[in-house]
């Protein structure tokens, strides 16, 4: 009797636990997850006029420009939440150097898109180190960043000093001090998911250790270049970057890059104003890629 009411006390466990899914449950009753899905937006802060295209485009005509796109690209998933890439600049010294058009803070700029505060966004990766892509990093006051280890490690030295031209000082001390308050999260290498539906890849050698970005969205894998492509040009006629520390490198990530998304024009190059004509324009200066 004792044996048959312990295979029924048992039985009923099962049967609970296969209706209910508890975490304790003695057999695999895991739910298959819903793929995190995410709006992809691109926000343009400022216009770098008059930019030499033979700095874009590798063995490109000498004399020829374009007015630069400087843009910040905006990741929201179904909770409301904002992930940046990237955070642009602000930094008086580099309005003074380059003269950037109509320049907005990039706070100010992705408040207006979204309706939000800079404190509400959570999360920032920062593709590379250059001071158009990273100097904006502290404006959000709360967002953790993300850069990739070797990235970090080649650029910033000890006391937060420029450990390589390529990075402004006053960018090296604002990592290092992010880094020193616990908010940046360095990243171990390629193709690596950071937050769910969001993953970063190694590639294309523009600073030491550039990455990429991969979103999951309703219209599958937007792929944010930033600028391991500078351009459509790069990636429509192959053609390398013309600021690259190895030119097959940064090919073969351009390579990369259309392979992952789900299709060639779900590629975001990181400075061509043609994405603001390319994707709908949801308000001023934002059009939404996915």
């Amino acid at each position: 009797m004792r044996r048959r009411h312990y295979l029924i006390a048992l039985l009923a466990l099962f049967s609970h636990c296969l209706i209910a899914s508890l975490p304790h449950c003695p057999i695999n009753t895991t739910r298959a997850q819903t793929p995190s899905v995410h709006e992809v937006y691109a926000v343009r802060f400022a216009v770098l006029p008059a930019y030499p295209i033979s700095s874009l485009i590798l063995g490109a005509e000498k004399g020829k420009t374009l007015d630069l796109a400087m843009m910040a690209w905006a990741i929201r998933d179904r909770g409301g939440r904002i992930v940046l890439v990237d955070a642009g600049f602000y930094r008086p010294k580099f309005l003074e150097r380059w003269k950037p058009r109509g320049h907005v803070l990039p706070s100010d700029a992705v408040a207006r898109a979204f309706g939000v505060t800079p404190a509400s966004v959570t999360d920032i990766v920062i593709s590379h180190i250059h001071w158009d892509h990273a100097d904006g990093a502290d404006l959000f006051p709360r967002a953790r960043v993300w850069l990739q280890r070797e990235e970090y490690g080649h650029y910033v030295g000890e006391n937060g000093a420029a450990a390589d031209r390529a990075i402004d000082p006053d960018v090296a001390k604002m990592l290092f001090d992010l880094n020193a308050a616990g908010r940046v999260r360095l990243v171990d290498g390629d193709d690596q998911e950071i937050l769910p539906g969001i993953r970063v890849y190694t590639g294309g050698k523009h600073t030491w250790a550039s990455q990429y970005v991969g979103v999951e969205t309703r219209k599958g894998r937007v792929v944010l270049a930033s600028d391991n492509a500078y351009l459509y040009q790069n990636l429509v006629e192959r053609i390398p970057i013309a600021q690259t520390l190895d030119a097959a490198s940064n090919l073969a990530a351009q390579a990369r890059m259309l392979r992952l998304a789900a299709t060639p024009d779900l590629v975001v190059p990181g400075h061509d104003p043609a994405v603001f004509s390319r994707f709908p324009m949801v308000r001023e200066n934002t059009v939404r890629i996915d």
